[in-house]
């Protein structure tokens, strides 16, 4: 099915707004990171720490802005909500739920 010129308005919002908001967090995150260790060697540990923790949450935020970008490819292609194991329409309600749903909820378990 040719869901380019149906996928409703809000479901492209959600995930242009999404991506917004990541990029956001991504650049904080980045700046963070780049933030000079404490002289004290205690701290540094502690830092260190809240560092392996910023580097997972960025993984986490640049994984899903990937997903998005290729949902949004999808939409330009036409192919958005078409379950990509058996080719059958994800429902909107799904969507909505799950914007970068790529499978239909029977194929998704």
């Amino acid at each position: 099915p040719d869901m380019a010129a149906t996928v409703p308005d809000d479901i492209v919002k959600t995930l242009h707004a999404r991506l917004a908001e990541l990029g956001g967090n991504i650049a904080r995150i980045e700046t963070a990171l780049r933030a000079p260790l404490d002289a004290d060697f205690a701290e540094q540990a502690t830092e260190l720490e809240d560092q392996d923790a910023l580097h997972g949450i960025e993984g986490s935020h640049i994984a899903e802005a990937q997903a998005i970008h290729a949902a949004l490819a999808r939409i330009a292609a036409g192919n958005y909500g078409e379950c990509s194991n058996c080719g059958a329409e994800i429902p909107a309600a799904r969507l909505r739920a799950v914007p970068t749903a790529t499978r239909c909820v029977n194929c998704a378990d």
